[in-house]
């Protein structure tokens, strides 16, 4: 590990709830696939696994923002753990359902429960802000989670799809569901690392979405969330047609792949000038990079183009959080990010979901036209809102270059 990173971890603490953390945010890119999986092997019916996909994010879309606002007023332990026994509690009423081949609108109910499911990557980051707010290695740390995600999306749906198609098809969202439980409860048992609450907010201030620049961000990550969610889909049924469903996992695990190279570089940079303009070329390539999927042609290069298509996620994310600590308060940090997550969760939905209809009705290359024209309106509301991201509220938030003038910005 290069030096950058390895100095993250002299701060006490900081290994042990980055590996919970890690453990924690492994469901988020094995659940909606999973469950895409197991419906697909025990149905056969594409629109509804995206559609119970959608579900999942959708719910997490609603409950997220308002576990994340209970976490900055009473603490991580006090409403993770309530919070992440509902979900798991939903997860089970999901597996039997599907198991058992109960009716539809049990599979609904279920899916809303787990999307109780807590922001585990917001929860971490806090805790980095924490420790380093005000530092350029908060630059770093953000860098470094971004690769964590990128490799939990590597070897997640690797993992849930791997375990679905060879061993039983609820396989890989029971999995996903165990590794939700040991990472909250192990992340949330670490006391020392945890941010203070913030309690005053109870008595005024709203929601952190008050934020002008704020409103900017998750409204454009809605539609790149719209990109994730239809790739995932699109590439099990493009597999599946191809006569390889497994393989699935591995071109994701590529896309993936793509982002984790580019958010590791990433880290080790510093940068001059305004980030919110790095961010807005970050989502132009992200749409750019989606239009060479629509003349795939078979497995192989599929996972080229989504290799190259991934270079651009990583970065567009780390600077993100960036622009999130400018925008918004520091005692609604927490908030901030899980409003990001959920956008992207979101768009997941409408990704999935739209993605689910047109494979049923035009077939898998059809598909990916989805998340092309998700791409193109991410770019539009970029533009649309791009100032709005130039003026940062006064007071707000606690960035890395508070100390400094815009001009002398060194980190993202």
């Amino acid at each position: 590990m290069p030096s950058p990173y390895r100095a993250l971890f002299a701060a006490p603490g900081s290994k042990g709830f980055s590996v919970a953390g890690f453990l924690g945010r492994i469901p988020l890119s094995m659940m909606g696939i999973g469950v895409v999986t197991m419906i697909s092997q025990l149905t056969g019916r594409y629109g509804l696994a995206g559609a119970l996909s959608a579900t999942i994010a959708l719910s997490a879309a609603v409950a997220g923002p308002q576990v994340s606002r209970l976490v900055d007023q009473y603490g991580q332990r006090r409403v993770l753990r309530p919070a992440t026994l509902v979900s798991l509690a939903a997860a089970a009423l999901l597996l039997c359902a599907a198991h058992y081949r109960w009716p539809d609108w049990i599979l609904f109910a279920a899916c809303v429960g787990i999307g109780c499911v807590p922001s585990v990557g917001a929860m971490i980051r806090a805790r980095w802000a924490a420790l380093y707010r005000g530092t350029p290695q908060l630059h770093t740390a953000y860098s470094f989670e971004s690769v964590v995600d990128e490799v939990c999306f590597i070897f997640g749906p690797i993992i849930s799809i791997g375990l679905s198609t060879a061993w039983f098809p609820e396989a890989g969202p029971l999995l996903a569901a165990c590794f939700l439980a040991v990472g909250v409860f192990s992340l949330t048992a670490q006391r020392a690392t945890e941010p203070a609450p913030h309690p005053r907010e109870r008595r005024g201030g709203g929601t952190a979405m008050r934020s002008r620049g704020l409103q900017v961000l998750v409204a454009t990550f809605v539609a790149t969330g719209a990109i994730f969610g239809a790739v995932d889909v699109v590439t099990v049924a493009f597999a599946e047609e191809e006569g390889h469903k497994a393989a699935a996992s591995v071109v994701l695990a590529v896309y993936a792949a793509g982002s984790c190279v580019a958010g590791m570089v990433y880290g080790l940079l510093h940068f001059a000038g305004a980030p919110e303009r790095r961010w807005l070329l970050g989502v132009c390539a992200m749409a750019v990079s989606m239009i060479p999927l629509l003349l795939v042609g078979n497995l192989p290069f599929l996972a080229v183009a989504l290799f190259v298509a991934g270079l651009s996620i990583a970065p567009t994310m780390i600077t993100t959080m960036s622009l999130i600590e400018e925008h918004v308060p520091r005692a609604q940090l927490t908030e901030g990010m899980t409003w990001v997550s959920t956008g992207l969760a979101a768009g997941v939905a409408l990704g999935s979901s739209v993605a689910g209809w047109v494979i049923d009705a035009a077939g898998a290359r059809a598909g990916y036209g989805v998340p092309a024209v998700a791409g193109a309106v991410a770019v539009a509301v970029g533009f649309l809102g791009f100032r709005r991201l130039k003026r940062p509220a006064p007071g707000r938030g606690g960035s890395v270059e508070q100390h400094s003038e815009r001009k002398e910005r060194h980190v993202a």
